[in-house]
């Protein structure tokens, strides 16, 4: 059994786009400073943000990533409500490969927020164990309403066969 099928190879150039229906706002960043234990002035206090460079308060870089708080996406089995490919591979497990992030600049409360997903790349490799994997890479754009772009996130997702060898 081969993982990386023509149809699974299809799946490159899959792009999903998820437009914020409105501005982030302050108090996004900073319930999402409180709720990951980062208590940054930036997040809360006007006044410090300015002094430091800022027109406004903002939020922990990753709050963009995040895109359960603006894509007004249903909740999944898993209970996540955020961006999802929807792939499910039979005979296999799902592991997060891990993210790379880019930030081009803070965002701030009047900013509208688009993200751009796109899947990138798509690739089959064995494990040590002899079992197969199928790795999904798709990278994501963050720009706000003027087209600035804000971030870029390139998250790899990974489908391990359950069968070493097959």
């Amino acid at each position: 059994m081969t993982l990386l099928t023509d149809e699974i190879r299809a799946l490159a150039g899959r792009t999903k786009v998820y437009t914020a229906p409105e501005p982030m706002g302050a108090a996004a960043g900073r319930y999402f400073g409180l709720a990951v234990g980062d208590h940054n002035p930036l997040y809360s206090d006007p006044e410090y943000a300015r002094a430091q460079g800022l027109a406004d308060v903002t939020a922990p870089p990753t709050l963009i990533c995040e895109t359960n708080q603006y894509a007004n996406l249903p909740i999944g089995p898993d209970g996540d409500a955020g961006h999802n490919w929807g792939i499910e591979i039979p005979g296999t497990r799902k592991v997060r490969g891990g993210n790379r992030y880019v930030f081009h600049r803070r965002i701030l409360p009047s900013d509208i927020v688009t993200a751009t997903w796109v899947i990138v790349g798509v690739a089959a490799k064995t494990n040590r164990a002899g079992a197969e994997m199928l790795i999904i890479t798709s990278r994501a754009t963050y720009t706000q309403q003027d087209g600035e772009k804000l971030a870029e996130n390139e998250e790899t997702i990974i489908f391990v066969s359950l069968e070493a060898g097959s």
